[in-house]
């Protein structure tokens, strides 16, 4: 008699505060153990990522996979189309050589992954060229690019007040919050650094607030403002 298949479930929470108060987490336990119950098999063991943005690992990924690699346990993710954006992370799942099934994609493959991840680099490539492409025609145009009433130049002109400044601030931050996520995603890849940074958002096509390509000392702005360290 053959025994049953053995699973360990890999669960995502953006926040330690999460991971403690369950939040987001039961809809993951879910439909985790109804794949696991529909194939038949036990859930012999469970990781939580709680993704802080302090850490540009996923410690409890690489605990799962290499738990898997030891008993020959199935890694079964609750959810893979976000992490499906995510080129770095659907290669390492597939090099890693552990079996994995995903509760919102069950028929999706190493092979399968590794065509998601190719398409997603492809697309990256093609966003990246089609706006550099845009912006060149915005330039021929004699568009000036960026918001002439930013922070920056509101405090050169002299002519900020306190109401402004505080709108200007609050639109920077909304637009780092929308940016959080992708960020995150990079740093637990293992992408880092400011040039790095810089390199990844300006290939996915992703433009500053003033519509243009990232730089270093931009990248160390938004770093700072995600980290509640910049000014205003």
């Amino acid at each position: 008699m053959l025994s049953a298949p053995r699973f360990i479930a890999y669960y995502r929470v953006s926040t330690r505060s999460q991971a403690a108060s369950g939040l987001g987490l039961e809809a993951q336990r879910t439909a985790c153990e109804a794949l696991s119950a529909q194939r038949g098999g036990v859930i012999v063991e469970t990781f939580t990522e709680a993704e802080s943005g302090k850490h540009n690992t996923r410690p409890e990924l690489l605990k799962a996979l290499r738990l898997c690699a030891l008993t020959g346990a199935t890694l079964l993710i609750a959810k893979l189309d976000r992490l499906s954006r995510n080129a770095a992370f659907l290669l390492t799942l597939r090099d890693s050589g552990a079996r994995f099934i995903a509760a919102d994609m069950p028929d999706a493959c190493e092979l399968t992954v590794g065509i998601l991840a190719l398409v997603a680099e492809q697309e990256r490539v093609a966003i990246s060229i089609r706006t550099k492409a845009a912006l060149q025609v915005a330039k021929a145009r004699g568009q000036v690019l960026g918001n002439p009433n930013g922070a920056e130049a509101l405090r050169r002109a002299g002519k900020g007040n306190a109401a402004a400044m505080k709108a200007v601030q609050s639109k920077a931050n909304a637009f780092a919050r929308r940016l959080e996520d992708t960020v995150r995603e990079l740093q637990n890849t293992g992408v880092t650094t400011l040039g790095g940074i810089v390199s990844s958002l300006n290939s996915r096509g992703i433009l500053t607030p003033r519509g243009a390509e990232w730089t270093r000392s931009g990248v160390s702005r938004l770093l700072k403002r995600l980290e509640g360290q910049a000014p205003g």
